[in-house]
């Protein structure tokens, strides 16, 4: 090889783009050369906001694509799509390539390698399952389905699971007009995030919009007829529909990782340290296909979200340009919404407290996300996971209207800070009547959680 290191990008989407781009910023092209490898059609698009095209919210796919290969290609980075990598030769520092459009394949050398295959969703074994009007909803070309069926005339849908995805795709459906039946095998929707005593809200705004939601259901078969969804059959009864939408979760795509000896930890993921470098040399990783650390318990999960891919691929270019970052860990901070109802987490839940040990007293608070007498204040409802020995705050809730979303992010920095709930009930955020009351709903919180920590120690 020349003089100029090789960097090979796995991976054209928020990781492994933004490690790139991070890459270029800080080098020149006579110093490092990018290669990166898409099997798909596009490179950077918002995945996240799929649902919102097929609600007809956004005006076109192209709004959603942030950057194309030509883009890249202005800045130094060469994007190629419809290319998938087969194998990794560790041995070599070569990559096995096959280009799908044209049905050939080339080895191609690096220097360095960057490992962002991102996620897979969950699709489980079921009779029926591979019939072509059972969805997902990971790419474009899925919501561009979706989008072609309803405009044939599709009338009913059945979606199943109820967290993130579930929850938005119903949403979107249902502005569609279409009739939705939502299945959730657990006992409350976004049961992996939420105590089902903040999930009940949802379900309650989930019905109030005609969802038929069937908790404590599992999938058992898609029923089929002349190579056609007609029906899904769940808990025993078939619910007749159109086409079928699963929002399962999301697994770490690692074979390519694995198959080349790449560690790969209990969870799924590729083990990579704070560097966001596998324990393999010159070998790095970055995204939905790697484990990230807990910032409170510092147990090891995959946590599949735009914001953390896009944090670990700049903290990796910074780091393969020659600099020196880390990635701190997660908190699983996240936000959506069902209709005027928003929806917000960050930190551990009173579950997840209690799987992990750590004794801790709950509070939960109401308010209003503005002065009562100002139009348009809705109520928000507030639960906070507090360490019992020294009221440290560890994880937060809310469900409430228009405004209460976004107040998770200020209860995730007390938490990213350390801050007990006593700070937290004297901080100095904002007031005026359009947007909050005079004591805002984290501040009330914070105050009720530290009396009823003083009621629960006798402090």
């Amino acid at each position: 090889m020349s003089g100029t290191k090789r960097v090979v990008v796995i991976g054209g989407d928020a990781a492994g783009m933004s490690a790139a781009s991070q890459l270029r910023r800080m080098t020149a092209a006579s110093e490092v050369e990018i290669v990166a490898f898409e099997r798909g059609p596009r490179t950077s698009y918002a995945a996240c906001g799929l649902p919102y095209l097929v609600e007809d919210l956004v005006g076109s796919p192209d709004d959603l694509i942030a950057r194309t290969p030509e883009q890249f290609a202005e800045r130094g980075i060469d994007a190629r799509v419809h290319h998938e990598v087969l194998s990794i030769d560790v041995d070599d520092r070569t990559v096995l390539v096959r280009n799908l459009a044209e049905g050939t394949e080339s080895v191609e050398g690096w220097d360095e390698l960057v490992i962002a295959t991102g996620g897979s969703g969950v699709r489980p074994p079921l009779p029926g399952i591979d019939c072509a009007e059972v969805l997902q909803l990971r790419t474009l070309d899925d919501a561009a389905e979706m989008d072609r069926l309803i405009n044939a005339g599709a009338t009913s849908a059945v979606v199943v699971g109820a967290g993130y995805i579930g929850l938005e795709v119903t949403e979107a459906l249902c502005a569609r007009g279409l009739a939705v039946t939502t299945i959730e095998l657990a006992d409350s929707v976004m049961a992996a995030t939420l105590d089902a005593d903040i999930a009940e809200p949802v379900a309650q705004a989930m019905r109030s919009k005609g969802v038929d939601l069937r908790l404590g259901t599992g999938v058992e078969t898609f029923i089929t007829a002349d190579g056609h969804l007609t029906a899904v059959s769940a808990g025993g009864a078939e619910i007749p529909c159109d086409f079928a939408v699963l929002g399962l979760g999301v697994r770490p795509n690692t074979s390519v990782a694995a198959e080349a000896g790449v560690p790969v930890g209990d969870t799924g993921g590729i083990v990579v340290d704070e560097r966001m470098h596998t324990p393999i040399d010159g070998i790095w990783a970055a995204g939905d296909c790697v484990e990230s650390s807990h910032r409170i318990t510092g147990d090891r999960l995959v946590v599949a979200l735009g914001t953390h891919a896009n944090k670990q691929g700049r903290v990796l270019g910074i780091n393969l340009a020659g600099g020196d970052a880390t990635f701190p860990g997660v908190l699983g901070t996240a936000i959506t919404k069902f209709a005027e109802l928003e929806i917000g987490r960050t930190g551990l839940s009173e579950r997840e407290a209690d799987a992990a040990g750590i004794p801790v007293i709950t509070s939960t608070s109401s308010s209003r996300t503005r002065a009562g007498y100002y139009p348009g204040a809705d109520e928000v409802t507030t639960k906070l996971t507090v360490r019992r020995d020294d009221g440290t705050l560890l994880g937060a809730q809310i469900v409430g209207g228009s405004g209460a979303g976004k107040r998770i992010d200020t209860l995730a920095t007390a938490i990213w800070c350390s801050m007990t709930v006593d700070d937290l009930s004297m901080a100095d955020l904002s007031y005026a009547p359009p947007f909050s009351p005079v004591r805002d709903p984290v501040v009330l919180a914070a105050g009720v959680a530290a009396r009823e920590l003083r009621g629960a120690t006798g402090g």
